[in-house]
């Protein structure tokens, strides 16, 4: 089971999509859990999910944590399979619960709407779920944490660059 969970390529582009979407999950989860770069921490976030969302406690935790070390995890490529699932059940929830009326785009030009925020549509949502995906099936790619730590006689092929 472990070395299906390790079991990656030394491919270069896995590596850039796993940093990219781990990066940017660690950012938004530090909002969440410490409250920086400009978020509201663990208890603001959790009165938002709790009170504004409906959300049940332990899920808002569960969200707070995929975003958080499932980032950390991605950037790491430390069990990148099991951080991108966090973060695509997490995106799936967000799309279904939050975003889905708002439509596609994030509908942030405030001309258009008469100076009224519309809220976040889907579009970033979707790519992280895309990138999540990739992630999920095929690992944690080249410079991982996973690939130093697969067995050595159950590494698969090397793709060319």
């Amino acid at each position: 089971m472990l070395r299906n969970i390790l079991s990656t390529r030394n491919d270069y582009v896995l590596a850039v999509l796993r940093l990219v979407l781990g990066v940017v999950f660690f950012a938004h989860g530090a909002q969440k859990m410490l409250g920086w770069f400009g978020g509201y921490g663990f208890s603001g976030t959790m009165g938002y999910f709790t009170m504004a969302l409906g959300l049940p406690y332990i899920l808002g935790v569960l969200a707070i944590c995929a975003e958080f070390f499932g980032g950390i995890s991605l950037i790491l490529g430390l069990l990148g399979r099991v951080g991108a699932l966090g973060i695509l059940v997490n995106m799936v929830v967000a799309v279904l619960m939050v975003h889905r009326p708002n439509g596609l785009f994030m509908n942030w030009n405030l001309a258009v709407s008469g100076g009224m925020a519309l809220g976040e549509g889907n579009e970033f949502h979707l790519l992280a779920l895309a990138i999540a995906l990739t992630i999920l099936v095929n690992g944690s790619g080249a410079f991982s944490v996973d690939e130093m730590l697969e067995p050595a006689g159950s590494r698969t092929l090397r793709q060319p660059v």
